[in-house]
């Protein structure tokens, strides 16, 4: 039985690419920034221009959410500092057609991590669906709490691996703006930069090697 052809678009962690060579899997990895552990199983560039190349598995481990997701849609009316709000949705119109073409790739087996977006995204995205599930690390095996919405055609819902205890939520007091005194909650990543946030979690690249893996083995076997 041969092994897959997998390309992990948008990561240059290399945590999905490394579960997947795990496995004995041809996975490779493609990112605008260069791979965190100088591998030759990565290449620097868009992976749009990748997509026809006869992948049996395409993930897309973290695409720009920044301008998709539900949290950032006020800026689409009061920009952040330094941008106007039609910058910010130009860079919307960007991210939406980054997501449609991965969405619509040539690919029979597609997964896609995002957050949960918001209408204005929505609308952008070619042949929207909804996402199959949304899944958090503690989930498999990593006491951390954070929601991962899964886009998927042609692969199953992840099965949780390990579930674990998560630490109680801590808060923090807003020091300015017009919610300062209000208590928020604190989340592992923040503080963190993007480079940083955009990690994925290990116990989650394991279950997609072990489950993704398996059932498009049988598919093309």
């Amino acid at each position: 039985m041969r092994s897959l052809r997998v390309l992990i678009a948008c990561e240059f962690s290399e945590t999905v690419r490394n579960a997947f060579l795990d496995r004995g899997h041809d996975a490779w990895s493609c990112d605008l920034l260069p791979a965190d552990d100088g591998s030759n199983r990565h290449i620097r560039g868009d992976a749009r221009e990748l997509l026809h190349e006869g992948w049996d598995l395409l993930i897309v481990a973290h695409p720009p959410c920044t301008r998709l997701c539900n949290s950032g849609i006020g800026w689409l009316t009061h920009a952040p500092k330094g941008k106007t709000v039609d910058q910010v949705w130009r860079e919307l119109d960007s991210a939406a057609d980054l997501f449609s073409a991965f969405w619509n790739a040539p690919v029979d087996r597609i997964a896609i991590e995002n957050p949960i977006m918001h209408r204005h995204a929505r609308e952008r995205i070619r042949g929207y669906a909804p996402p199959a599930q949304t899944v958090a690390p503690w989930q498999f095996g990593e006491p951390l709490q954070k929601k991962i919405s899964l886009w998927l055609k042609g692969l199953p819902e992840l099965t949780p691996t390990t579930v674990v205890d998560i630490p109680e939520p801590k808060f923090c007091i807003r020091k300015t703006g017009p919610r300062a005194g209000k208590p928020y909650r604190y989340y592992f990543h923040q503080g963190k930069s993007g480079h940083e946030r955009s990690r994925f979690f290990p116990g989650i690249a394991a279950a997609m090697a072990d489950q993704w893996g398996g059932f498009a083995m049988e598919a093309v076997a």
